[in-house]
């Protein structure tokens, strides 16, 4: 069974998450204006926005923000061995 992170790699790992999760949706709003043309739907289950507006920009946000959390967390378990010369706890093969 695999070891529990421990705090150090949570706090890390959070503010990594938070970060790129923030530069991934701005990146992604962006990238919806420059492709439609308009602002991304703000409520996307409003009668106001169409049904194809409303599944594009679900199926944007929903595979950018989860292909941003892999990189971000895979970036972030690369800088955490870097710093300490060894994987979070809970990335240990078990013994």
């Amino acid at each position: 069974m695999a070891q529990k992170p421990d705090v150090g790699w949570k706090v890390f790992a959070g503010i990594a998450g938070m970060a790129g999760g923030f530069v991934a949706r701005k990146s992604l709003e962006l990238a919806w204006q420059k492709g439609t043309g308009r602002k991304p739907p703000v409520s996307p289950e409003s009668p106001d926005v169409s049904l194809a507006e409303a599944l594009g920009w679900a199926v944007l946000i929903g595979v950018g923000m989860e292909v941003s959390r892999v990189l971000v967390t895979r970036l972030a378990v690369k800088q955490w061995q870097a710093t300490t010369g060894t994987l979070p706890a809970h990335l240990l093969p078990p013994e």
